[in-house]
């Protein structure tokens, strides 16, 4: 499986959009500062994740989620700064 999902910032109001195949991992390596763009944002906690079979779909839905259209699916859908926290 491939996975799209959203970050929080728990300092900032800041939230970055990525996909992977292991959210765990990622998650641990965002959270570690092995990322350049997130380093600064740190702790960051998964509040959305979407599944795909392929990663053609995935990179789709993530080019999607990161226009326009798709920040303003993210404000006001799932109104990202009062998500609950996805637990793994």
């Amino acid at each position: 499986m491939f996975y799209v999902y959203v970050l929080r910032s728990t300092i900032k109001n800041w939230h970055y959009t990525g996909q992977t195949k292991n959210i765990k991992e990622r998650l641990k390596q965002h959270n570690a500062g092995k990322n350049r763009s997130t380093k600064a944002y740190k702790p960051l906690e998964l509040v959305y994740f979407e599944a795909f079979k392929t990663r053609e779909e995935v990179v789709n839905r993530e080019r999607y989620l990161k226009s326009g259209v798709g920040r303003e699916f993210l404000k006001n859908t799932i109104n990202i700064q009062n998500a609950c926290v996805v637990q793994l």
